[in-house]
């Protein structure tokens, strides 16, 4: 049975907090880009289309434009977290779980895959 040390968990520990500073960092540039990407055409449509200036309000503006850097933020942060413990646990694998080789029957599918 093996012992887990102070110093495994201070790295461990460590590399999770750079890895969400990370994850951080790429959702607040997707949602900077997701902003203004949202804003110039619903602040101009609001400017030049009768129906968007009758019917979408200042609430209704800053609702597009937070909902778009929101969801932006979220999917780039969560890809990002994805991506390093993908990357981290293929690190930390045994050496013969690293040959993702497939060794299979030469078929690229199951038969009920194919057309």
């Amino acid at each position: 049975m093996s012992t887990v040390t102070r110093a495994y968990l201070d790295q461990r520990l460590a590399l999770a907090k750079r890895c969400s500073r990370e994850a951080n960092l790429a959702g607040v540039k997707a949602a900077a880009v997701a902003t203004i990407a949202s804003a110039v055409p619903t602040l101009a449509s609001v400017r030049m289309l009768p129906w968007a200036k009758a019917n979408i309000n200042p609430t209704g503006q800053a609702l597009i434009i937070c909902t778009a850097a929101g969801m932006a933020y979220f999917v780039a942060a969560d890809k990002k977290i994805l991506s390093l413990a993908r990357r981290h646990s293929f690190e930390n694998a045994p050496e013969h779980l690293k040959n993702t080789s497939f060794q299979g029957a030469g078929r690229p599918h199951p038969a009920f895959f194919r057309p």
